[in-house]
């Protein structure tokens, strides 16, 4: 808290005031975005080409502060964002160009965002601002593990169909040989390494199902799994595709939060129970408090202490309808994993930097 509140301090009296010396007086929203980009720095990991022949790159450095600077201003597509920097001197000079010649084409974005989708830029930055802000000594409370849908600009593709043999129920007849059954993602996934089980994940588009209020819902694309720290702190996300049932992210989720953050609980609904998840939860010292599912038969409630604290949950809730309804994230034009993920992170580093300001304002 002491080390977020100085960057504060320093914004207020030192950043903002040097700002609007060079860009001129600074809206609110512009305010915010100056800090953001001076917390996150996302232009130090941005991976510079060089050209020996031929035309000189843009600057990838100002690029990528544009894409932020697209997140939080919620913008639709590529043309919302040339059209603002156009009209906008401000935002054009916080991005890093001072006259509108200077501002590069709808093309040169399009490019700049396949590069960082190969460089992963938008993961490595979050990785690198929670490094940043993390202390020894801080400890959340709780995780809420969750996921939400995400609408792909993609066309889905349909499940491959495996035909299996069929044999009689019950015990197999004197002599008749049955292939072993096959373990469960969630079963292999205890013998994995974390890049083994993140690769094992499907992350193609296709179709996805939830209930809602009593009634099936279907979406084409993806699924984005987070893990949420008290107050909207995203800490963890994946992208799977959309058929990917939310218990086979949450060992992968937990293994990679637990060297982010140090946390105690795991709180997490009724598609989460598995005993093998809360073996693993319990094997990093935490403790899983999972809404009993009832598929055996009656549902178990949680005892009240339990329940009380299986409310913070809500934090899940909070964080997913911030990131659909201020940034951006339901605006996918792009098409494939890496390109999705990008997008979807450039949203998610936003956040955590708007969430862990929002700790001291």
């Amino acid at each position: 808290m002491n080390k977020i509140s100085h960057v504060w301090h320093h914004f207020q009296k030192g950043l903002f005031p040097f700002v609007e010396e060079h860009v001129g007086e600074l809206t609110n929203r512009q305010k915010r975005l100056v800090s953001v980009l001076d917390m996150i720095e996302v232009e130090k990991h941005v991976q510079q080409r060089w050209w020996s022949k031929g035309r000189p790159l843009k600057d990838r450095g100002n690029l990528a502060k544009a894409f932020v600077a697209k997140t939080l201003y919620h913008c639709k597509d590529t043309r919302t964002l040339l059209d603002m920097l156009h009209g906008s001197p401000s935002l054009r000079r916080i991005c890093g160009w001072n006259r509108k010649s200077q501002i590069p084409s709808e093309s040169t974005f399009s490019r700049a965002f396949g590069e960082f989708s190969a460089q992963a830029l938008a993961v490595v930055a979050h990785e690198a601002l929670l490094k940043k802000f993390r202390q020894d000594e801080r400890i959340f409370g709780h995780i809420s593990r969750d996921s939400t849908d995400i609408k792909g600009h993609e066309k889905p593709r349909p499940k491959k169909k495996v035909k299996k043999p069929k044999y009689k129920v019950g015990r197999p007849k004197k002599g008749e040989k049955r292939p072993p059954k096959k373990p469960l993602r969630v079963e292999r996934q205890l013998g994995m390494s974390l890049e083994e089980m993140l690769e094992d994940l499907p992350k193609t588009g296709d179709w996805g199902t939830k209930k809602k209020n009593g009634k099936y819902y279907y979406w084409p694309g993806f699924k984005l799994h987070v893990d949420w720290a008290d107050g909207e702190i995203p800490i963890s996300c994946i992208l799977t595709s959309a058929s990917v049932y939310d218990n086979q992210a949450a060992i992968p989720l937990a293994t990679m939060s637990s060297k982010r953050v140090t946390n105690l609980y795991d709180l997490m609904d009724a598609a989460y129970d598995s005993k093998l998840i809360k073996q693993h939860s319990r094997s990093l010292n935490h403790v899983p408090i999972i809404d009993p599912s009832g598929r055996c038969g009656k549902k178990i409630e949680l005892d009240p202490a339990k329940r009380i604290r299986y409310n913070e949950r809500t934090t899940a809730e909070r964080g997913f309808a911030l990131l659909k309804e201020c940034y951006g994230v339901c605006n996918v034009t792009v098409r494939g994993h890496a390109k999705v993920m990008t997008h979807l992170m450039f949203a998610i580093l936003a956040l955590t930097a708007d969430r862990l300001l929002a700790l001291v304002t």
